[in-house]
């Protein structure tokens, strides 16, 4: 059963500047390292649909849903905060991306696939229920994740993020929600300076220093992570999945390598295999060196192919 790969044109389209490292050149290293590694061919390859209004509500506001449709500019560039701005066609790709996740969490209910990757911008584990924030626009992971929940009668899922800043987001979004388990990993203090006091009992947040290294990040997985998903019993697994972590990138410091971010993905599988019936929907978040983002997305997607 191959992984379905979902991605949409307008991925490319959404541009924050020349100089922002959330870039569209950062989903073509990831299609070239697929195409020159053999797994593209491997892949299921989809193209998502727009989000619904409906499906955006369940995890964002009716008011920010409504400025943040008014805001999209005619032309040049809007900045929401310092570092998160809309281009003319930033609306578009955002609902996309949500789509993205809507469509996989179909896919894998249906029993079409075992596993997804959906290869999206702009990324989302930031944007919280009222705000954009860190890049992100609207939250796509939640918004795959609140959809499991409400229409195809998925009573538990987990929401796994790697990503080395902290999703406030999607922990603002599902704090006290019994039905979802959040785990994560990330540096701190770092961008959003978030994550040490958890807001819910569904949340396991495990900061990192900088430095860290791979040691303490598997330490992380195995004590923390490992039982809290054993706990649970998730029957659908989403993975936030960050690659900036790793010791490559420019913007932070927790020197993770490929090797980390297929291990953590083969511990997934497992848990998948266990509770969910081997079902695992990712989702780009960071990741901005980009011979290192395209390693390690090839790498992730190995071993979900392996997985599926």
């Amino acid at each position: 059963m191959p992984t379905a790969y979902i991605t949409h044109p307008s991925s490319l389209l959404h541009d924050m500047g020349p100089y922002h490292p959330e870039c569209p050149d950062r989903l073509r290293a990831i299609d070239d390292r697929l195409i020159s590694s053999g797994l593209d061919s491997y892949l299921q390859h989809h193209e998502a649909p727009p989000a619904t209004h409906e499906q955006l509500a369940r995890v964002h506001g009716e008011g920010y849903l409504a400025t943040l449709g008014a805001e999209s500019p005619i032309s040049g560039l809007h900045y929401l905060d310092p570092d998160t701005a809309m281009c003319p066609d930033s609306m578009n790709a955002a609902v996309h991306a949500a789509g993205a996740l809507v469509l996989a969490t179909d896919l894998l209910v249906r029993g079409e696939c075992k596993t997804a990757f959906c290869a999206v911008r702009p990324p989302g584990h930031h944007a919280e229920h009222n705000r954009a924030m860190g890049f992100c626009l609207l939250n796509n992971v939640a918004v795959g994740a609140a959809h499991a929940l409400a229409v195809h009668g998925i009573e538990r899922v987990a929401i796994i993020d790697f990503d080395v800043h902290h999703g406030n987001g999607t922990e603002e979004i599902f704090a006290g929600d019994p039905r979802v388990l959040m785990v994560s990993t990330f540096q701190h203090p770092l961008y959003p300076y978030s994550g040490l006091e958890q807001l819910g009992p569904n949340m396991v947040n495990i900061p990192l220093a900088a430095g860290s290294g791979s040691d303490a990040f598997r330490a992380a997985v195995r004590d923390h992570w490992l039982p809290a998903l054993e706990k649970h019993r998730p029957e659908l697994l989403y993975v936030s999945a960050g690659f900036d972590a790793h010791r490559e990138d420019p913007l932070a410091g927790l020197k993770l390598t490929e090797a980390d971010y297929a291990w953590v993905t083969r511990e997934l599988v497992a848990v998948a295999r266990t509770h969910a019936k081997g079902r695992i929907i990712s989702t780009l978040e960071g990741g901005y060196a980009l011979g290192a983002l395209g390693r390690s997305v090839a790498e992730h997607i190995r071993e979900l192919l392996v997985a599926a």
